[in-house]
């Protein structure tokens, strides 16, 4: 018997599924230590390297660390999950940069998985460590500071396209060439993209109302949708 794995589309209030026929595995993987970054040269570990594998704890990773343990990383964010759909779109818009794979700071890219068709409250298993979405990435000026492009920052989280994190709810090792299922989708919940787009764009009030509904979201998201949702139109 053949086996499939599971991909779905944006907004829903039912659990629709779509069959995806080729598997899906780590591409790579990265980790990286806080160094001086930027023009303050404030402590960032966007710079990562390669990595073979990553020993994932329900707090973070053995190997990777955070400069801004205020901004980044804790249980709600051990790993940043970047699509590589979207390097495709940055070097689309701007073609002079050169926007190499695990340059944004992520912690692991699968080919297949992008913003669009990702859900917050979604459960998968990578290799032996199962996880769930817990929010997108909110974008900051390092990424502007990264590749020397001005409001860089502001153009990824406007398209949506900042990836998102990862709670860990099995810690274990995860390793290059794992594979990848997702294992369930919450009933109502909305995809990281249109969550990201709805709270940094800041015009669609009516979306904003309707996913600061959502028991899936954390606080942090229910609140800004919640800002949203009370702008003046």
């Amino acid at each position: 018997m053949r086996k499939v794995f599971l991909s779905a589309i944006h907004w829903h209030h039912s659990r629709t599924l779509v069959v995806q026929d080729r598997p899906m595995h780590i591409d790579a993987l990265y980790a990286g230590k806080p160094a001086p970054f930027g023009p303050r040269g404030a402590p960032s570990s966007i710079r990562k390297t390669p990595r073979d594998s990553l020993t994932v704890y329900t707090h973070g990773t053995a190997e990777d660390e955070q400069g801004n343990k205020k901004l980044h990383g804790g249980p709600e964010k051990v790993l940043h999950h970047f699509s590589l759909a979207s390097y495709a779109t940055l070097r689309e818009h701007f073609p002079e940069v050169d926007f190499a794979r695990g340059s944004i700071g992520e912690n692991l890219t699968v080919p297949g998985m992008h913003d669009d068709a990702i859900y917050i409250g979604d459960v998968w298993q990578l290799g032996e460590v199962q996880v769930q979405v817990s929010a997108p990435r909110a974008p900051c000026n390092k990424i502007s500071h990264r590749y020397g492009v001005k409001n860089l920052d502001r153009f990824v989280g406007s398209a949506g396209i900042t990836g998102w994190y990862y709670r860990v709810i099995t810690p274990g090792q995860i390793k290059v060439g794992d594979a990848v299922r997702r294992l369930s989708r919450e009933t109502d919940t909305v995809s990281v993209q249109a969550l990201m787009r709805c709270v940094y764009n800041k015009t669609d009030t009516e979306s904003a109302r309707r996913y600061a509904q959502l028991a899936v979201l954390d606080d942090e998201w229910r609140e800004k949708c919640e800002r949203v949702a009370s702008r003046q139109t």
